[in-house]
């Protein structure tokens, strides 16, 4: 566990925070569709991930509130990247699935996005990479918790 009383952990945390947090920002630039904002972007991966989803569900995941899933919902759906259907156990609620064109959007976006990282990588020692390809799994998980 790290110790933040620790000078040498807060070191780490503080440049691990501040790294993600650059590295995380230059991605969002490698956009294929300009006029998507960051937050659909996020969606369409959530339901490229998970399949489909509830808007009260994606709202969760996404840490937005209801309302504003809601609204980010209907904007993919009037562009074509999502389509809602009638929740199979509860005619009350929708589910958001992501069309063929979300998908093909999405492909695109990781290409590029993977091309840019590799040109960054490229630039590391051997050691280094082998410290990035060890540590991945773990900002993964990261990531995820």
């Amino acid at each position: 566990m790290p110790d933040l009383n620790h000078g040498d952990d807060e070191a780490a945390v503080n440049a691990l925070r501040s790294a993600v947090m650059r590295l995380s920002r230059r991605l969002k630039h490698q956009r294929v569709d300009e006029s998507l904002s960051p937050t659909e972007m996020s969606v369409l991966g959530t339901l490229a991930r998970c399949g489909t989803a509830t808007p009260g569900e994606l709202a969760r995941k996404e840490h937005v509130q209801p309302p504003s899933m809601t609204r980010i919902v209907a904007l993919l759906e009037s562009k074509g990247l999502v389509k809602l259907e009638p929740h199979p156990e509860d005619r009350r609620q929708k589910v958001v699935t992501q069309t063929e064109r979300a998908e093909a959007m999405l492909e695109e976006s990781r290409r590029k996005r993977n091309a840019f990282l590799t040109s960054l990588v490229e630039g590391l020692g051997e050691e280094e990479w082998a410290a990035l390809r060890t540590a991945a799994p773990v900002l993964e998980k990261l990531a995820h918790l």
